[in-house]
């Protein structure tokens, strides 16, 4: 199938499509412009879709609660009533604090199956080629009167009975996204209860779901967010993901973390490949360059160049990525880092929080695309 990649860069915005003249998959990157709010950041949205004549299936939106306080009003204001499922984060932007950043999936020419829950849409279906996705995002059990791991574990189990409702199974998911309220005072507690839900699965790609855990709270007070990708095959195709192994580091695994380094998925024109959270990690597990980001940047960024590198891909083959750093100054280190590589454009959004260890100064998760 002949198919087509382009790559745009304006003011505020990093655009990547890829597909056929009939159909496309899009990656948004939009970057708040100097005294834009979110009604701003929502109107500019609504303008590029339009544009591409996309429809999104999965948002995340970044701020600090205050920049996101009325989001969802603002989201009606703007789009009605928005049929897609978002994620809102506490993840203020670490260059100037308030409005991180919005990061959108969306598709064009494709039929598309809404889900709905409790009156939030929550999941997308799309088909593509030989497979089916579903993209759940804004899960999150709320019950004050229970504990984080107990809500860990019904978040999941409303993961669960999603997808078995719409033809899926947990098995399917190759990727997820975790922003855990104070994450440093219970995170081996959330990963406890995730590898515990893990043990009864036989994963379709052959290992654990790609996966980023950090700190985020969330608008609805939950003690965390989640959201998650699932793909099927159709019919008798081959499974359309599989495990990536990392060169430089060992399987999250091998340490008690229940999250492959990388999963890719197979498009009808290319191939996406989704790199899990990344950080200064050495292949036993532990942390390398403790108090030194600049160190800690050289080595997350080589382990991820690594993982490129082993799939015919590089840096500038990013889509989006999401820049986690522990303190908001620390953003000047991967400046840096990318002037000396000469990667002043590489996408992503500079998020300032919390890591899943506070001896971890900065995290990257990063998908990058190629096409045939």
């Amino acid at each position: 199938m002949t198919g087509f990649l382009t790559r745009q860069r304006r003011p505020g915005l990093d655009l990547t499509r890829i597909g056929t003249p009939a159909s496309c998959q899009f990656d948004l990157t939009l970057h708040p412009l100097p005294n834009e709010d979110l009604l701003g950041m929502f109107l500019r949205l609504d303008s590029v879709l339009k544009e591409q004549r996309a429809t999104p299936v999965l948002q995340f939106t970044f701020g600090s609660l205050a920049a996101l306080r009325g989001a969802e009003e603002t989201m009606r204001q703007v789009f009605g009533d928005r049929d897609w499922p978002v994620t809102s984060i506490d993840g203020a932007s670490a260059l100037s604090g308030g409005l991180g950043g919005i990061e959108v999936l969306a598709v064009s020419d494709r039929p598309l199956t809404r889900v709905t829950v409790g009156g939030r849409v929550v999941a997308s279906i799309f088909q593509d080629g030989s497979a089916r996705h579903c993209l759940v995002g804004g899960l999150g059990a709320t019950d004050p009167a229970v504990t984080r791991t107990e809500q860990t574990r019904r978040s999941f189990a409303e993961l669960a009975a999603l997808l078995h409702a719409n033809g899926f199974v947990l098995a399917e998911v190759v990727r997820t996204w975790f922003y855990l309220d104070d994450i440093l005072s219970w995170y081996p507690d959330f990963n406890r209860v995730r590898t515990s839900i893990y043990r009864d699965q036989t994963f379709r790609l052959g290992s654990l779901p790609a996966s980023t855990a950090v700190a985020g709270l969330n608008p609805a007070g939950a003690a965390l967010a989640m959201a998650a990708w699932a793909i099927q095959s159709v019919g008798a195709a081959a499974y359309p993901a599989i495990e990536i192994l990392s060169p430089r580091q060992g399987p999250a695994a091998s340490y008690g973390s229940s999250f492959s380094r990388a999963v890719e998925i197979v498009l009808p024109v290319g191939r996406r490949l989704l790199i899990s959270g990344t950080a200064s990690i050495a292949p036993a597990g532990a942390t390398m360059w403790v108090d030194d980001v600049g160190r800690q940047i050289e080595l997350t960024m080589a382990v991820v160049e690594a993982l490129l590198d082993s799939r015919g891909m590089s840096l500038r083959d990013t889509c989006r990525a999401a820049l986690y750093f522990k303190h908001r100054d620390f953003a000047q280190a991967f400046a840096d880092w990318c002037a000396r590589r000469d990667l002043a454009s590489l996408t992503g959004l500079p998020i300032h929080c919390n890591i899943c260890r506070g001896d971890l100064l900065f995290e990257i998760e990063l998908d990058a695309v190629t096409a045939r």
